[in-house]
């Protein structure tokens, strides 16, 4: 199954007529893809000529999502207690009725729960996307949670947004691949731009972080989370520099995401690097406000996740900047990258691979770099920009539709 990347379906834009309700816990800020791309859809829903809403407990994105003309109702969508999810199931009727709904889009599980039956009773269309693995265990406990995640392949049709995750799905659930469309998330190219980042925005930079200009910066961006491969590259450069010698060892780990909270984490990496006596050749940044130009600082991108991801965020917005990229060989990253070209992989989880492929890439980039940064760039504005991630949505919205 290939991306879905356009159509010749389109919502018109004198279709007014067409009110589309998306569905999640929230829209704070720290949770991630799901709240971004539900942003994202609702802005295009409304460039479309149609109407957009969005139900969630709210969040500090609710403001971005109404100066784009959208609506917001506020419900507890975030609980899972089974009385509060009956109770939005009537909410969600109400809102669904009072303003003429005809698509619902589910894109969180306990939500769904409550907009499967409610667009069931209204006869609207609905449909999911699946924005992770949802993984489940095994026993009954596990039995228990694969049933509740089941509601995620309930939907007319279910998006996924890698192929990763559609397989996923009809490995796992048993679900046909007509009812699935995959969709990648995409990325927003007038942020994500080289053109946009300005010698003062790296200057700035580079002195906050205190950056040797002749250093090789290796990237890894990310919350401070075991799962997100901190240590593992922590490791990485220090089996690197043993393998080519303190005097030939010029580079400098950026470690950069906040510890939301996680301070016990943040400690143990910081323990982890003098223990290696690494002082000198990592840093942990914190939260950077600034993606893009931490990129453009950035002479190569990791991303060392150790479990699977459903869409590698990391390995587009590298690319987008015209960065190479190191990607673990598992989940929906190793899809998003030209192999050799643009990206490179490695056995997950394993800090001599990680260490290898490093130096593999450090020798490339001397010689090719101008070359596959424009590759790197081309490649993420033909499938992961936002503008074809929201057109294919709303190609499937009209699909339902006909």
């Amino acid at each position: 199954m290939k991306p879905t990347v356009q159509s010749n379906i389109h919502i018109k834009q004198e279709d007014t007529g067409l009110s589309v309700l998306q569905v999640l816990p929230s829209l704070e800020t720290g949770g991630g893809g799901v709240e971004r791309t539900t942003i994202d859809i609702a802005e295009a829903i409304v460039n479309s000529g149609a109407n957009a809403f969005v139900a969630s407990e709210g969040g500090q994105m609710v403001k971005e999502l109404l100066e784009y003309g959208a609506n917001h109702i506020t419900l507890p969508l975030a609980s899972k207690n089974p009385l509060t999810m009956r109770n939005n199931v009537k909410r969600l009727v109400n809102t669904i009725r009072q303003n003429n709904i005809s698509i619902v889009h589910a894109r969180s599980r306990a939500p769904a729960w409550s907009a499967l039956s409610a667009s069931r009773i209204c006869k609207c269309n609905f449909l999911t996307t699946f924005h992770g693995t949802y993984n489940y265990g095994n026993g009954v406990s596990g039995k228990i949670k694969k049933y509740y995640n089941s509601v995620m392949t309930k939907g007319e049709i279910i998006i996924a947004n890698s192929e990763f995750i559609a397989k996923h799905i009809t490995n796992e659930y048993g679900i046909s691949e007509k009812n699935i469309r995959i969709v990648p998330r995409g990325i927003d190219l007038d942020i994500f731009n080289t053109q946009k980042v300005t010698e003062e925005k790296i200057l700035h930079l580079k002195k906050l972080w205190c950056l040797d200009e002749k250093t090789i910066k290796i990237l890894l961006p990310g919350r401070l989370t075991n799962w997100k491969g901190q240590s593992l590259l922590i490791n990485a450069l220090y089996e690197l520099k043993k393998n080519i010698g303190t005097e030939n060892f010029n580079m400098m780990g950026l470690l950069v995401g906040s510890d939301q909270g996680r301070s016990s984490y943040k400690k143990k990496l910081e323990q982890q690097i003098i223990s290696l006596g690494m002082e000198n050749h990592l840093k942990i940044l914190g939260h950077c406000s600034d993606m893009p130009t931490a990129y453009t600082l950035a002479d190569i991108v990791v991303s060392a996740s150790t479990d699977p991801e459903a869409f590698g965020r990391v390995v587009a917005e590298a690319q987008a900047m015209g960065k190479p990229v190191i990607v673990a060989n598992h989940g929906g990253g190793i899809e998003q990258v030209i192999p050799e070209k643009t990206g490179w992989l490695f056995r997950p989880g394993d800090p001599i691979s990680l260490s290898e492929t490093l130096k593999q890439v450090i020798d490339i980039e001397n010689h090719n770099k101008s070359k596959l940064s424009n590759i790197a760039i081309n490649h993420v504005k033909k499938f992961y920009s936002k503008a074809n991630m929201c057109s294919a949505t709303l190609d499937i919205y009209a699909e339902l539709r006909k």
